[in-house]
């Protein structure tokens, strides 16, 4: 090799070690070890939900119940780096769905995401996690009868055509992103699609055998007051993890993701103990409510505006609860659309009046963000609904949703898993 060309081949190394130091650069340590630990805390809740969720059903369904979540943290993690992922963050197809730049994560490395200072891996298996706990809650709307293969059937077509395209709208670039929606982790992405898909399945697969006759009540308050200890903690990681940095946005929104579970918690308390008696298990759905109401605006607002959209998180959860039930309209076993649904409506509504923090709303001066906000949660609660109703009468047409009667009456757990919970 002549002197020119080990000058040439010499230069190009030069520049790219020089290159590989800039890259590496753009990588923030501390917000790359935020961001991989706030994965690990969502990871933590969907077992949360499991729990939450097996000790409100009857003891013949308690397996069958948690085993919801933790099939979907395998199926959906693998629906996710195959084609999830691509979907909701590939490059916009007219504000509507991502492009399969990054079918089964091609593209997706180590290197710094672009306007962000972590790898892209990170940020995919940060929003791995959202994916998984979403389609996890709406689990609570049909146990106790659904069979387990058209569960996992429904759930694989219902994050790939609804999960999928929704978080596209709002966080990969999509129409809502356009029109300045704002949903700083997941209250329209997550909740109100699995709220309002809770109603619509639950409403096709029908009420349980014996609803509004017999007692189901829940046979294990302990479970689901673990339950929601794991989702109160995971919801740090949930929420400032958000903030994809290890910055004040983050803090900001630890707090007031505290706050508003603090808030929500402690209304609920009251208003069952006015009725009642101030329940553990009211006390914790409460809390619950509150963390799905401050999702949305846990970045966007003070911690101080926390304290009204938990209080009224829990206000509209807990009557649209006794509304829903009182009536017998429709079994949504678990409350996901009341807890859920009802909830980060209002959340992401709230957001439009109380945010302050990089973006303004109606109390700073800026009206027309709660407009934007009030037509992303119609057009969210449309699409989901319709497009839940139509994936849920498929499943039920080709394979059938439900047990048998006999095998809902001898609980999932033996009928389904061939085990029981308790000896």
């Amino acid at each position: 090799m002549n002197l020119p060309l080990r000058a040439i081949f010499l230069l190009a190394a030069l520049f790219g070690i020089v290159g590989n130091v800039a890259a590496e650069s753009e990588i923030n340590s501390a917000d790359n070890a935020w961001v991989l630990f706030s994965a690990a805390l969502v990871l933590l809740m969907i077992p949360g939900v499991g729990l939450f969720y097996g000790g409100m059903v009857r003891k013949k369904n308690a397996i069958s119940t948690i085993i919801f979540s933790f099939a979907i943290m395998g199926t959906i993690s693998l629906q996710w780096i195959l084609v999830g992922y691509t979907l909701a963050f590939g490059t916009d197809i007219g504000g509507v769905i991502g492009g399969l730049d990054h079918l089964g994560l091609r593209g997706v490395g180590m290197e710094a995401m672009e306007g962000l200072s972590i790898p892209s891996l990170t940020f995919m298996i940060f929003q791995a996690m959202f994916a998984v706990i979403t389609v996890s809650l709406i689990t609570g709307s049909y146990v106790e009868r659904i069979k387990f293969s058209s569960f996992l059937v429904f759930s694989l077509a219902w994050a790939t055509l609804v999960y999928d395209p929704i978080a596209h709208w709002v966080w990969g670039g999509g129409f809502l992103s356009a029109m300045g929606a704002l949903d700083f982790a997941g209250g329209i992405v997550v909740h109100i699609s699995a709220g309002v898909s809770a109603l619509a399945i639950a409403m096709v697969i029908g009420p349980r055998r014996g609803f509004g006759r017999d007692p189901m009540e829940p046979h294990n308050i302990p479970t689901t007051v673990l339950g929601a200890a794991l989702l109160w903690f995971g919801w740090f990681g949930f929420n400032a993890g958000s903030a994809l940095a290890a910055d004040g946005i983050a803090a900001n929104a630890f707090v007031a993701t505290n706050t508003s579970a603090a808030a929500a918690a402690t209304t609920w308390m009251f208003l069952s103990w006015r009725d009642r008696a101030p329940s553990a298990l009211g006390i914790v759905t409460g809390a619950v409510a509150g963390l799905a109401a401050i999702t949305p605006a846990a970045g966007f607002v003070t911690p101080i505006a926390a304290v009204p959209i938990g209080v009224g998180a829990a206000i509209v959860g807990y009557y649209a609860i006794l509304f829903i039930r009182g009536g017998r309209r429709v079994d949504d076993s678990l409350d996901v659309l009341a807890c859920h649904g009802i909830g980060s409506t209002w959340g992401v509504v709230a957001t439009g009046i109380f945010a302050s923090i990089g973006a303004s709303g109606l109390l700073a001066g800026n009206p027309s963000q709660l407009f934007v906000q009030t037509a992303a949660v119609a057009i969210v609660w449309v699409y989901s609904f319709v497009a839940t109703f139509v994936i849920a009468k498929a499943v039920d047409a080709a394979m059938g949703l439900r047990v048998g009667n006999d095998e809902e009456a001898v609980g999932l757990d033996i009928s389904q898993h061939g085990e029981g919970a308790y000896v």
